[in-house]
């Protein structure tokens, strides 16, 4: 299998990302595999800032090496990507297959969540309740591991989570290592059908698979929290994926229905993925014929009630077949909205209380950022309900504008929740290159996954508030996508050009009002 230079990079990136990982990362407080082989002194002091740095030129080295890539294989023959997409297509697969190997035997990085699950599996296995009590209530090697922030929190997640946690908890009983062991292999499985799903989606769709493929499978956001990081997103956006696909290729109505089943399935993991199937709707009806206009939409009004109220039905009975098999319970749904500890300027309800609270303290010191926060979360709230429902409205006319629309809801949920965390994003980064983006979009895409990717340290710490680091960065982001698109490093280079324009106007229906 012939690598170029370019993917060598990121192979080495992703390997020292591995190495780094054992001891500056989300490394563990008792036991595991560091302890066994007697070098604990890696995970604190010196040693520890010796392999962060590892995991910090690891991650230098596989963004470089991603962004070289697509600058042979996407913008050297612009954004619409190389004649021959499929052949870039397998390229791309290969160094894909190159990049997960390392990151497959990393330690946990970036985040300490995978041991919040086996705790949540193991509270399961010995006869509680996540939705009510917190980790704290089953004491063992497993709570030891767990963030003190999270040690008396209920969980969100829909009972599949919980099902998978038990049956893994069961199986190896308090054993940590083999439990993450398990847990990555569930992320890879996820994390492959994302990678099979993505190039079927943009072919459906009219779009560059090659460009879709490097945007967002290979992206290296995506890879870091979902495979090193090892959250349950990599199989919920997995089984969306999959969820689309059936949409798009099956016989309307039951590729409908398979998608409906699999979003059910998607939401008894994680309750995001239930944004997907109001878009789903839509596809059915539009592969028929395109909806572009509002007198269209409303004399198909029978047919959308039908068809949502059906699919509404069968996700419905999916998602209680899901609870009545693992034995669980309603419970994740009053906690979904519990997750409100988690403060950065993801956020945008934590973003403008930040600023808020900053003006005030020289106002009135009375007036807290927590005072602040619990108003910018509600008023927050109300506009992400609004942003979904102009976005499944706006992104009604074909099945390319649905699914940007799904993207697009995906941002309106990020942005606008009360929390907002990098691993949220691969729900909307996977998808973003199907849709035939534009170029400005493409460019955004790749300035975002430079910035975000180089805010978190290893150990999960993101950088926003560190003001050099960050200004250093966006700017290192916006040069490096300079090169990007002309091939050299240059301030100023062409965010929108005729064909895009043209493009964005299709995307969002201008054309055919």
């Amino acid at each position: 299998m012939k690598i170029s230079r370019s993917a060598l990079i990121g192979v080495a990136g992703t390997a020292l990302i591995a190495v780094g990982s054992y001891g500056g990362g989300s490394t563990r407080y008792r036991g595991g595999v560091v302890s066994a082989l007697g070098l604990d002194w890696i995970t604190y002091g010196h040693g520890f800032f010796l392999f962060e740095s590892i995991i910090w030129i690891g991650i230098v080295l596989l963004v470089t090496s991603w962004l070289q890539i697509g600058r042979k294989q996407v913008f050297a023959e612009g954004v619409a990507g190389p004649k021959d997409s499929e052949g870039a297509l397998k390229t791309l697969n290969r160094v894909l297959l190159t990049w997960l190997i390392p990151l497959s035997l990393a330690g946990p990085v970036f985040s300490r969540d995978v041991y919040s699950y086996l705790m949540q599996g193991a509270m399961v296995r010995d006869g509680f309740d996540p939705y009510t009590e917190g980790a704290a209530v089953n004491p063992g090697p497993m709570l030891l591991e767990v963030s003190a922030d999270w040690r008396n929190t209920t969980t969100p997640y829909g009972p599949l989570h919980l099902g998978i946690g038990e049956a893994i908890t069961s199986a190896v009983g308090d054993n940590i290592t083999v439990g993450v062991i398990a847990y990555r292999i569930l992320c890879l499985l996820g994390f492959a059908a994302i990678a099979w799903s993505i190039p079927k989606i943009a072919r459906a769709l009219g779009a560059n698979v090659a460009l879709a493929q490097w945007l967002g499978v290979l992206n290296p956001l995506v890879l870091l929290h979902l495979i090193a990081g090892l959250h349950n997103e990599a199989l919920m956006v997995g089984i969306v994926s999959l969820a689309l696909v059936a949409a798009l290729e099956m016989e309307r109505y039951a590729g409908g229905a398979v998608a409906a089943i699999a979003i059910g399935i998607g939401v008894a993991l994680k309750a995001t993925a239930v944004l997907a199937l109001p878009f789903v709707v839509w596809i059915v009806l539009t592969r028929r014929e395109p909806l572009s206009r509002f007198r269209s939409a409303v004399r198909r009004l029978p047919a959308l009630f039908a068809v949502g109220i059906a699919l509404s039905v069968i996700m419905v009975a999916t998602l209680a077949a899901v609870t009545w098999l693992v034995e669980s319970s309603w419970g994740w749904i009053s906690e979904i909205s519990g997750n409100t500890k988690v403060i950065n300027p993801l956020a945008a309800p934590s973003a403008v209380a930040g600023v808020i609270a900053a003006v005030m303290g020289w106002v009135n010191d009375d007036v807290t950022f927590n005072i602040i926060v619990s108003y910018t979360r509600r008023v927050s709230t109300v506009i992400m309900l609004l942003g979904l429902v102009a976005s499944w409205l706006y992104f009604r006319v074909t099945p390319r504008s649905n699914v940007a629309g799904m993207i697009a809801a995906y941002v309106v949920a990020c942005v606008f929740n009360a929390v907002a965390l990098p691993w949220y994003y691969a729900s909307l980064l996977t998808p973003m290159g199907t849709v035939r983006p534009p170029r400005w979009l493409v460019q955004a895409t790749v300035l975002f996954t430079f910035i975000l990717t180089l805010s978190f340290a290893g150990g999960g710490n993101h950088r926003f508030y560190d003001a050099p680091w960050m200004i250093i960065v966006t700017v290192a982001g916006w040069l490096a996508t300079g090169w990007l698109v002309n091939g050299r490093v240059s301030w100023r280079y062409s965010w929108r050009d005729e064909s895009a324009a043209k493009e964005s106007r299709q995307l969002q229906g201008v054309s055919h009002r």
